[in-house]
Order: C-alpha cells, then structure tokens, then sequence
C-alpha cells in the first residue's frame, strides 16, 4: 500500500497530528517502503549494504568500523554485520591501518566496484522515477530541514 492509500483510507486519521509529528512518521514509513523496494531490486546485496559501500566509496581515505558507523548513523554492532556479510560476499576487505595496526581499515574489492558499475544504470533509473516531478529546490529544501532536525538531536 502506498502512503497515499494510507493516507487517504478510513483506517488512520492523521488530521489532529501536530506537522513535526506527522513528517516523522512520514519519514519512518518511507524509508521502510525505499528499502523493502530497493531491496528487491538490488538482489544481491541490501539497501543497507549498499548504502554502507556508497559511504565507504565517498570517504576521502579508507574508513574504520567506528568512522563508518558514525557515518552511517548507526551502532558499531550493526555496522560490523553489515560489513561482515559485505566481506562473505567479497564485497569489502578489512586492512591494518599503516600507522596504527589496532585500527582496521576497509576497502572496497574490485568486485564490489563491477558490481556497482553494472548496477549503475539500474540506480539511475530509480533514483529518476523516485524524484520525478521533485524540483532540485524542494530538495534542497527537504536536505536543509532534515539537517537542522538531526542537529538538534545532537544537543
């Protein structure tokens, strides 16, 4: 069912929810609809792995499990298995930090880049379909909200 449907159905009655309360819930219920969709799509990884590779590509050097998971807004915990199953699949591989050999550092394989290189076009043509009609302003818009939003709950 799509948020429309739910929206406008006899079943919920969103109309006395303050907008704040009401564009979280929005937010929750989109991202569990963008990823079961994505999910399906991708096959042979996650949206939640893929996203971790897209973190781990746009970083300027090589990430620790503990810079990743602040990234990614998630636990060290959750991170570490998305990671592993990356790493089953040949995806990502954990190398000692030259400086400090404590420190793990991660990797993308060649795999992972043919993977994302094949899927390129795939992504491109969702990203189109999910932003048709939205205007570059409304998200732009829609960033800076979001980002003030997530600043306050670091205070």
């Amino acid at each position: 069912m799509k948020i429309q449907e739910v929206i406008s159905n006899d079943l919920v009655d969103f109309s006395d929810i303050p907008p704040s309360y009401y564009l979280l819930g929005l937010l929750s219920a989109f991202e569990n609809r963008f990823q079961a969709m994505a999910d399906k799509d991708m096959g042979e990884v996650s949206w939640k792995q893929f996203f971790a590779i897209i973190c781990i590509d746009r970083c300027r050097e090589k990430p620790t499990l503990n810079e990743l998971s602040e990234i990614l807004g998630s636990s060290h915990q959750n991170v570490k298995q998305i990671l592993l199953k990356l790493e089953k699949k040949g995806f990502i591989v954990f190398e000692s930090d030259e400086n400090d050999r404590r420190k793990q550092r991660i990797s993308l394989t060649k795999q992972c880049r043919e993977f994302c290189k094949k899927n390129n076009e795939m992504g491109m043509v969702i990203m189109a379909r999910m932003f048709n009609g939205v205007s570059e302003k409304d998200i732009n818009t829609t960033i800076k909200t979001i980002m003030k939003i997530e600043n306050n709950l670091k205070e």
